[in-house]
């Protein structure tokens, strides 16, 4: 008996999309002046939420009201790759295709960094980004607005979800929604990330329709009744903001931890044992500490962050 989660919804069949701008990439003009907005999915290729939302605005044609709308689904031959027996595989194919955004000037030699190269010019010309993930295990969803006070502040317009985390992405090396002008605090570019949840509950689809739909309705480019029916929920009732102040690595992939975490939980006492990596303690810097995103229940690799410390704010 497999012990991979279950798949609860069918994966879309993509390679309709191959021919746009560039392959897998849609660029839709209103004619009128406005921003230009994108909307990009399988920045992992198992990460398949995000994939049903662009495909379906594309099935419906949805056009902007002005300014320019940019679909892209981003590590599409992982995402061709996909085995259910090993489903967590084609995540990628040689790299992380969300780490190589600081490291595009060099010779691409990747699956991963010359697909980034082909995004890349996309990316430059947007204004407004939203990148739809999803995860590993199973957890509340997640909007990762990066390091700046601007990215926080458009999570709070987008309305949910109820988890805003204030983060600085990951050592092993640039996102793709903090590149250029995302990350630049004076800059008007502005991105978002979202985790719909657990890879392939249809629970994620539900929120990856519901952040797209509120996103691009933020942005102006749309108005409400231009996107699908049932695809916005209801609010929740506030959100809150986690800002992320340590990201713990395991150094060799040993790390072991004292029992299950679960995303967001929060640990109430300062230097509270997490685990332990090649036997050295892991504690909590504070009281009230929330555990983002833990992936401290699988086998890692080295140098993989194994759990985000954060604090409310």
């Amino acid at each position: 008996m497999s012990d991979n989660p279950p798949i609860e919804f069918a994966f879309p069949e993509l390679r309709k999309w191959e021919n746009g701008a560039a392959p897998y990439i849609h660029v839709i003009e209103s004619g009128q002046p406005g921003p230009t907005v994108m909307v990009t999915a399988l920045t992992h290729g198992n990460e398949v939420s995000g994939a049903i939302v662009v495909d379906a605005l594309l099935e419906k044609r949805l056009k902007p009201r002005n300014g320019t709308l940019v679909f892209a689904f981003n590590n599409i031959e992982a995402y061709h790759s996909f085995d259910p027996r090993t489903p967590f595989k084609s995540r990628m194919i040689d790299e992380d295709f969300n780490r190589t955004w600081g490291r595009l000037d060099r010779p691409a030699t990747t699956v991963e960094t010359r697909r980034a190269q082909v995004v890349k010019p996309f990316i430059e010309r947007a204004d407004l980004l939203l990148d739809l993930h999803s995860m590993h295990d199973d957890g509340v969803p997640l909007m990762l607005a990066g390091p700046l006070a601007k990215g926080v502040a458009l999570a709070k317009k987008v309305g949910a979800p109820v988890d805003i985390i204030a983060d600085a992405g990951h050592a092993a090396g640039m996102r793709m929604r903090d590149y250029g002008g995302f990350g630049d605090p004076s800059s008007p570019k502005n991105a978002l990330l979202i985790e719909t949840g657990q890879h392939w509950r249809a629970s994620s689809v539900t929120v990856a329709k519901d952040v797209t739909a509120r996103f691009l309705a933020e942005t102006g480019i749309v108005e409400p009744g231009d996107l699908p029916l049932g695809w916005r929920q209801p609010s929740p009732p506030a959100q809150r903001v986690v800002e992320v102040t340590h990201a713990v690595a395991t150094k060799r992939g040993n790390f072991m931890p004292v029992r299950h975490f679960e995303g967001q939980e929060i640990i109430a006492k300062a230097g509270t044992v997490l685990g332990h990596d090649d036997g050295e303690p892991v504690t909590t810097p504070y009281d009230n500490c929330v555990l983002v995103m833990p992936s401290t229940n699988r086998p890692l690799r080295g140098g993989v962050t194994v759990v985000r410390l954060g604090r409310l704010v």
